[in-house]
């Protein structure tokens, strides 16, 4: 089993922690994080791109010329795809580009992930994250102590709005609870700090 070193607030160490083979000690599948990362950047597109087809540009109402005789080419609307200022043929149309992958490969990705971020030495594990009141100045003090300035993504067992408050104004880095843990965030992000209460309870839902 991999052991970490559990941190307090300032960067002291406290303790250590053996984290589950099963979910932090895997050889990480390169195939299944890229497609893990695909599918999550797919479902974050809007997908609202639209264009006008012939049916929808204004006017063309009426031939723009007779069936015969003009020696010019037939046409019945100035609308028409091929004319400038027509509509549209086969033009993009608002959809949703969401897909899923299998439960076992999504499990298997955030795994990886996770392992990745242990086999980096880049896994921070804190004995538990508390601010009195939202205060940026103190999440800088915290991170700063972790050696974590840069891009961050701090995991919490549940969701503390204190410290998403003093988080959220700090360029890099993000905050999440355990339930929102992901492969595009946890790859996304240089450090991956966790308090000890979240390592159980994403070991308790990803270890089955």
């Amino acid at each position: 089993m991999p052991k970490v070193n559990v941190l307090d607030q300032n960067g002291s160490q406290v303790g250590e922690l053996e984290l589950s083979d099963s979910v932090f000690g895997i050889e990480p599948n390169e195939a299944v994080l890229h497609e893990a990362v695909v599918m999550q950047q797919a479902s974050l597109r809007r997908g609202t791109h639209a264009v006008k087809n012939r049916a929808a540009v204004r006017g063309g109402g009426r031939k723009p010329w007779r069936q015969k005789g003009t020696g010019r080419a037939r046409h019945g609307s100035i609308r028409s795809p091929i004319w400038v200022g027509g509509g549209v043929a086969f033009g993009p149309t608002p959809r949703s580009y969401s897909y899923k992958m299998p439960k076992k490969m999504r499990r298997l990705a955030i795994r990886s992930a996770l392992s990745s971020k242990v086999k980096a030495d880049d896994l921070v594990v804190l004995d538990k994250l508390a601010l009195d009141q939202p205060k940026t100045k103190e999440m800088v003090k915290v991170l700063s102590g972790l050696n974590a300035d840069r891009k961050a993504l701090v995991v919490g067992s549940e969701y503390d709005e204190n410290v998403a408050l003093s988080a959220r104004n700090l360029p890099g880095v993000k905050y999440i609870d355990a339930q929102g843990l992901n492969v595009l965030d946890v790859l996304n992000h240089d450090k991956l700090i966790i308090t000890r209460d979240a390592v159980s309870r994403v070991e308790e839902v990803l270890a089955k």
